[in-house]
């Protein structure tokens, strides 16, 4: 999975759940308007946030997407005329399901208070690494429990066909707790000037 993100209005978002789609390309012009979606990498929001968006002081949301759900193109672009910094761009309306999760963004100030109250990009990263890493041990587990109870049958092909079972049991599970997360991430949080900006 690729993970790009947007820096988004809440009501903009919201107004996304009923359209079916988010057309919003930044603050203040739509997808129309402007011919992609303005998105980030990891490590640049928090700058376009600071730059761009300093002064909102509605609900902002960065919307976490994965770029294998999108049936859309997203190509690295500058962010201005003669700039050799890229920007992730999304042309074309972003579906809801690429949200996997919509994390809520300090209102005002610096978007490193964001991360002394435990709601920011690097609080998400470690929670996703930590899900993977228990995922991974849940596999493992399984993996092993099959392999113990085909050791237990005994015979040839037991243990191998334990060993397979216990894997794919595994792999199960953990597909099954990764996909429910994700849904439960997606929340429904209920026109500022016109401005460009690379978000």
């Amino acid at each position: 999975m690729a993970t790009i993100f947007h820096l988004a209005l809440a009501s903009d978002w919201a107004a996304a759940q009923d359209a079916g789609a988010y057309t919003t390309s930044t603050r203040g012009l739509t997808l129309a308007e402007v011919g992609f979606i303005h998105c980030s990498r990891g490590d640049q929001w928090p700058a376009v946030r600071e730059a761009f968006y300093g002064d909102v002081t509605e609900p902002m949301l960065l919307l976490q997407i994965d770029t294998d759900r999108l049936d859309v193109p997203v190509v690295e672009e500058p962010g201005a005329p003669g700039s050799s910094e890229t920007f992730p761009h999304v042309y074309g309306p972003l579906a809801l399901d690429a949200v996997v999760r919509a994390m809520p963004v300090p209102v005002a100030g610096s978007a490193r208070a964001g991360a002394a109250r435990g709601d920011s990009f690097g609080r998400a990263f470690l929670d996703e690494m930590f899900l993977n890493m228990a995922l991974v041990v849940l596999i493992l587990l399984a993996t092993a429990a099959g392999l113990g109870a085909g050791n237990a049958i005994g015979g040839d092909v037991a243990p191998f066909v334990g060993l397979v079972l216990g894997v794919l049991v595994g792999i199960g599970l953990a597909r099954w707790i990764y996909l429910r997360r994700l849904s439960q991430g997606r929340r429904r949080p209920g026109r500022p000037p016109r401005r460009h900006s690379p978000s």
